[in-house]
Formats: structure tokens, sequence, C-alpha cells
């Protein structure tokens, strides 16, 4: 019996070592944590139990049979994040590179499924090179049953990528099926080919960092949600958005109670709009003041600032913002924040998550770059979006709503609960200036003519009141109760049912 017990704990100590010191110092050296630690770090100290430690690959070709370490390039289990049950892995880059065997998938496979057994998300550490080419297909293999479980598993449990090395080629899909992506600066990096490949094919000369580095990624092409300096930073805000999320899809978000009072008043909203229609304002300022404990947290911060979107809590309970920001492209709807806002409003109705709403928009972004872009079937994603989510919805207008903008960002007719305007809200099919030039085109030459239908357009139309007269605004309130009606909307809806009609699935215009 000692000598099994001596056996158990040289396998546990060769696991524990991975690849060896060399290769763990050598991560070290490139401001990486290995394995392990990035697990400690991530979940609540001393609740960490590791499945399949001692999991070997199967390939005897190239040698590799005499090149065997227990648990084969990637650390599994479960554990919890402030009390709560997690399923995670995290591969090893100091064993073969962190490369996927068919054993390794077979080792994430396994948390997966036994994740969507007991409703609970799944955490991913990538740090890996790829597949082992040593297996072949077995390797492809095995990445298309991580993938096949990744699409089985959307928006039935939250799943979390964060990736903090290379991960290239196949291996990107998987991420890029699950909720959110977060990246390392300088040390992580995604692209389906690599800068080599690019210069051979196309002649483009682009480093890696620049191919798809995590500025690249973050910024512009919008693939990962946030970038953080360090592995640390990264596991710390992995931990911090989990706070926010249900175990799954059949779960309340958590509630966390809070000393911030539901009928606080925020006297500074009443004068946050500018006289002036054309002067922007930031629309953060409005949700760190609505807001518990002026904590947000926001996704995709750089990327397509001209809409914000993030997670909050009003009185205790998540909800989900999406907003115009005014300080960008003056608050207009584009394609690259029609996608993103669309896939957020989405996530959010996966997993109960309430939707709250800030607009002030002038309309869809004109121009050739974005009609051939696609944005007419862009914009209808997040049209799609808002009208399919079934969640609690309140809609707040702080100045524009026009034209198809207005019914795209939540409005009464897309289901929307509760729609409140603040006396700035103007709500009209297009701005004064370009109604009173299609309307009134034969006094076109006439300036002060203009200027003087114009704001007669403005006093008629472009008020909320007209809007609420047709019951499509609920109420008009003064924007420093914003906050109370916000957390009286969202008690008043905290039991709400609605589902809509059976079919197998949309067909969201992608």
């Amino acid at each position: 019996m000692l000598e099994i017990f001596r056996q158990l704990e040289e396998t546990r100590a060769a696991a524990v070592m991975g690849g060896g010191q060399r290769r763990i110092d050598a991560q070290h050296a490139k401001g990486k944590l290995s394995a392990r630690e990035r697990i400690e770090l991530l979940l609540d100290p001393g609740t960490f139990e590791e499945w399949d430690m001692f999991v070997e690959h199967r390939c005897s070709e190239f040698g590799m049979d005499s090149q065997r370490i227990p648990g084969d390039g990637v650390v599994t289990g479960y554990g919890t994040i402030n009390g709560r049950m997690m399923f995670v892995f995290s591969q090893d880059f100091t064993v073969f590179g962190g490369s996927l065997s068919e054993a390794h998938a077979e080792k994430i496979c396994k948390i997966m499924d036994h994740a969507m057994k007991v409703g609970a998300p799944v955490i991913g550490l990538n740090d890996s090179g790829g597949a082992r080419i040593q297996e072949g297909v077995a390797s492809l293999a095995g990445y298309a049953e991580v993938f096949q479980r990744n699409v089985l598993a959307s928006g039935v449990i939250p799943q979390i990528s964060v990736i903090m090395g290379p991960c290239a080629g196949g291996a990107v899909y998987s991420p890029a099926m699950t909720d959110f992506i977060f990246m390392v600066q300088d040390s992580s990096y995604m692209f389906v080919t690599g800068p080599e490949v690019v210069k051979t094919v196309t002649h483009e000369v682009v480093s890696a960092e620049e191919l798809g580095g995590a500025t690249t990624h973050s910024t512009r092409s919008g693939v990962a949600d946030r970038a953080f300096e360090n592995d640390v930073e990264a596991l710390l805000m992995v931990r911090r958005l989990m706070n926010y999320l249900p175990a799954n899809n059949r779960q309340p978000p958590p509630h966390r109670d809070t000393p911030d009072r539901a009928d606080r008043v925020e006297l500074s909203l009443d004068t946050l709009v500018p006289a002036n229609p054309n002067r922007p304002y930031d629309m953060k300022e409005l949700i760190l003041k609505v807001v518990d404990d002026t904590d947000f947290f926001e996704i995709q911060p750089e990327h397509a600032k001209n809409i914000i979107v993030g997670l909050a809590r009003m009185e205790g309970y998540p909800v989900g913002i999406v907003a115009n920001q005014p300080l960008v492209l003056a608050g207009c709807l584009d394609i690259k924040s029609a996608i993103k806002a669309a896939r957020f409003v989405r996530f959010c109705d996966c997993f109960n998550i309430p939707l709250l709403t800030f607009v002030d928009v002038p309309g869809f972004m004109p121009g050739t770059a974005q009609e051939y872009g696609g944005i007419i079937k862009h914009g209808a994603k997040l049209l799609y979006a808002y009208a399919e989510a079934t969640v609690p919805k309140i809609t707040v207008i702080t100045r524009k709503a026009y034209g198809g903008a207005y019914d795209v960002m939540s409005s009464k007719h897309l289901r929307g609960d509760v729609n409140i305007a603040w006396p700035t809200a103007e709500i009209a099919v297009m701005g004064p200036k370009g109604a009173v030039e299609i309307i009134f085109r034969q006094d076109r030459h006439d300036a002060g003519r203009y200027a003087e239908l114009a704001e007669e357009y403005r006093t008629k139309f472009a008020n909320p009141f007209i809007a609420g007269r047709r019951g499509f605004i609920d109420d008009v309130i003064v924007p420093s109760q914003t906050r109370t009606r916000i957390c009286r909307s969202l008690a008043m809806l905290r039991d709400k049912k609605l589902e809509n009609p059976w079919r197998k699935h949309g067909n969201i215009p992608l």
C-alpha cells in the first residue's frame, strides 16, 4: 500500500510540474502565469477539484511514445467564484506548447458535459499552439468535439474565454462561440492564419500583434470584449464579471445587497442634456449616476464607441445596459455598433438579465461605406434582437430618437415594457431641418422662412408629448427621478412572463 501511495505522489508531482521548472520559468519570463497559477487566482482559495490529472496522450508516432506527461497539457476541474460553482480548463503551454491532442480535447469535453448536467458556467483559459500535428486528424476531431459542445451550451450556461497566449487556426473558433472573450496585452493573440501564411498568400508584412493582438481585437475587429494589462488583471475581471451572471438559463441573476437607495435623487441629471440640440454630452455620466454604487462593467469599451453596452445593478439586481453615446459620431447607429449591441442584447435575453436602454440617436449612419457594408442587414440584427427578447425591457429617451433608429432602440412597438422620456426628448421621423427641407422644398431659397418652419416643426413634433398622446411613451419624467422610476419599473416587472411562438429557431439576418 505504501508503494501505491508513493507512486500516486510521484505521478501527482509530475503532473503539477507540467513541462518542468525550466519551461515554467520561461512562462514567467514572458510575464505569463502557469496554468495552475491561473486557476488558483481565478477560483476561491482551496476550492479547486481537479479531474483527469493522470490522462496521457495515446500517440506513438514521431517519437511521441517516449514523451508522456500526466495531464497532457490542460488542467481541468471545478471550483467556486465567490461561493458559486464554476467549471474551468486551463491550457498548459509548458506541455507540448499547450497543443490540443485527442486526450486533451476529451478532458475539456468532459467538464463541458458535466457543466451542462449541473447547470454551471464554463471558463476556458486558452494558451495553446494549436492542434498537435503528430496526431493528425485525431486532433482536428478533438477540436470539432469541443465546437459541438460550445454550440449546445450556447444560451444554456455562460461560457467565458480568456486568451492568455497564442490561439491560432481552428483553435479560435471555440472562443468565438463563447459569450465573452478577454485578452491580455502583449502576450496573447488570435488569428485564423498567422503572419507567415499571410505574407506568402497576400504578400502583406504584418506582425502577430498587429494581425491578432489584444489591441487589434478589442478596438478594430471587435472579436475581444476586453483587453487587460496582464494575467492577474484579466482573471480578477473574470471574477467580477461572473458576479453579474446566473449559473444557467433557468436561474435568475444573482442579487447583491447595496446601501444605494432605490429612491436616490440625482439633481445633476436635470442639467445633463445641453440646451443646444447639436452639442454632445457623455452618456456614461448618466449611466454611472443612475446605477448602484457607480459600478458599471463595460463590454467592448474601445470598439464601436458610439454605443455603450455593459452590466450593472439596480437595487441589487443585475441589468444589461445599452446606450447611444452622443460624444462619438453623434450617437448614430452604424454597422459595428449594431452588431455589438445586438449580440449583447441576445446574451442578456439568454440569461434572464433585464435590459435598460438609454436613447439619444439621430438615426443610422449615412454613406456608401455603410450601404455597401450591409447596414440594412446589420441594423436589422439589433432590431431582431430587441424584438425577440422576452426579458423586462425599460427604455429612457433622453434626447433624439429619430426615424427607424427610434424603432430599433427598444421602442414600445418592439414590446418595450416601460418606455419613458425626459422633457428634452425629440421623437420624430427626422430632425426639424431635414423635415422642413422635404416638406417645404418650394421655399428652399428663403433661409429665414426655413428657420421659422424648422422651429415650428420642432415645437409640433420634436418633443415627447406627441408619442405620449398615442401611448408610445408611458410617461415624461424629471431627469433627476430616473433612478427611482427605473427601480420601480424593474420591481414591477420582476415576475414578467412572456413566451415567443414555438419554433425550432428564428432566422436572424446574419
